[in-house]
């Protein structure tokens, strides 16, 4: 597990270039499914889908369930990105807009939709499904970084946020897990100025549930190795 920083971040946005992938060594000390091998994103103009290919098996590994909320774990696999939060409806320049991959058992944090098509759209928590998040530093977070707290009606949210007091939505993407490969598509289509970077993390519910509500405790592994977004976006024709 790594800590990082974002405070190099904060406005690393940069002209115009080739689309470039991230690519890192297998490491046989980290759990397959979350060692990452490379990242990449495309568009067409239109949409942008991004990719991170692992080790092992791409969503074979998740959180043991606890019955409870406080406490819980997230197992995530993310894209930070140099996009402003704004772009999906955040506050302005308020933190580093990532993509996230998550299961997490112990809650449901996606009202507006049913991914295990059971009728009940409050029970799949632990099926793979998408966010947004803005994440920021946090000291007291294991690995140094928190999803940024929020109070929902005053700070900017996009519609489909689930209004927990963190600056989190659930638009409802739906997540491809195949074999060694986790993507996902956007309604993003100007990104082809967009860094980004490929990262495997665990988070984890404060245990009182107070602030800082959703640390990212551990991370598995760092596409870039030090959380610096060298990827960039691939036109796609």
């Amino acid at each position: 597990m790594k800590h990082l920083t974002l405070l190099s971040l904060a406005l690393l946005t940069t002209a115009p270039v080739l689309g470039h992938e991230i690519v890192s060594e297998v490491d046989p000390d980290k759990v397959p499914a979350f060692d990452i091998t490379s990242g990449a994103a495309t568009t067409d103009g239109r949409l942008t889908t991004f990719i991170m290919e692992v080790a092992g098996v791409a969503g074979s590994e998740k959180p043991v369930p606890i019955g409870r909320v406080a406490g819980s774990r997230v197992e995530a696999y993310v894209w930070p990105t140099s996009l402003d939060p704004h772009v999906v409806g955040f506050d302005p320049e308020s933190g580093t807009l990532a993509l996230a991959i998550t299961a997490h058992p112990d809650f449901d944090d996606t009202p507006l939709y049913d991914e295990n098509n059971d009728g009940d759209p409050a029970n799949d928590g632990a099926d793979w499904h998408s966010h947004w998040v803005v994440l920021v530093d946090e000291a007291a977070c294991g690995a140094g970084l928190k999803v940024r707290d929020v109070s929902p009606g005053v700070d900017l949210l996009p519609a489909t946020a689930p209004y927990f007091p963190i600056a989190l939505d659930s638009p409802g993407m739906s997540p491809i897990l195949d074999g060694r490969v986790a993507r996902i598509t956007v309604p993003v289509g100007d990104t082809t100025s967009v860094s980004f970077d490929a990262v495997t993390a665990e988070l984890q519910v404060n245990e009182s549930e107070q602030v800082p509500l959703l640390c990212v405790t551990g991370v598995h592994d760092v596409a870039s190795g030090d959380l610096s977004l060298p990827g960039r976006v691939r036109v796609e024709k």
